[in-house]
């Protein structure tokens, strides 16, 4: 195991907007279907459970797929948009809480070839790990791995050495029915990276 990769304790801080910018620049993998594929965060967004107007959770709604997003951190959330995309969220802080990250975008790394072929697509561009959804097919994941640990050895995250990442914190995507907070500066992406889903 690399020392490197995140333990549970680090996705139970209590501060999510703060843990949603950290991500940035940190290495995301997975191991499905005996395809290994990783990639660098390149963007996030931060949902501030039941006070937040965006978030699935706010004023403690607890529905059958919200319930995993109560568990403690550390663990995938995955659910379907518009019946299509599978989008990978990962739940912090501790139990009751209900806070989650949304991985919008990564620049990919290893197993481009099992990317391409998960995402139909020719050749390497921009497209292929930007936007939450191609994240996630990218990637292998879907509804079946809602609830699985983000530091096992089917998904994990490990910090990186990175220093090249200039962060822009600005407004998240898609959320203009959640009045004065979607004006909330909590996306985070990496300046420098041609992977993001919207500069």
């Amino acid at each position: 195991m690399s020392s490197k990769k995140l333990s549970t304790e680090f996705f139970q801080t209590s501060n999510v907007v703060k843990l949603a910018r950290q991500l940035v620049g940190y290495r995301l993998n997975t191991f499905i279907d005996n395809k290994l594929t990783s990639g660098i965060i390149t963007e996030t967004e931060a949902y501030a459970g039941k006070g937040d107007k965006a978030c699935h959770a706010h004023l403690g709604r607890f529905t059958k797929r919200t319930a995993v997003m109560y568990q403690p951190g550390g663990i995938a959330y995955i659910y379907l948009c518009y019946g299509i995309h599978h989008l990978f969220n990962i739940v912090t802080n501790t139990k009751g809480h209900a806070d989650a990250i949304l991985i919008r975008a990564f620049e990919p790394e290893g197993g481009l070839e099992t990317m391409l072929e998960r995402r139909g697509k020719p050749k390497v561009d921009k497209t292929l790990t930007s936007g939450p959804g191609n994240v996630s097919q990218a990637l292998g994941l879907h509804k079946s791995h809602n609830q699985t640990s983000v530091c096992s050895n089917d998904i994990w995250l490990e910090k990186t050495d990175i220093s090249s990442i200039e962060i822009k914190a600005t407004t998240r995507i898609g959320i203009d029915y959640a009045e004065e907070d979607a004006q909330l500066p909590w996306r985070f992406y990496d300046k420098t990276s041609k992977y993001v889903s919207v500069k």
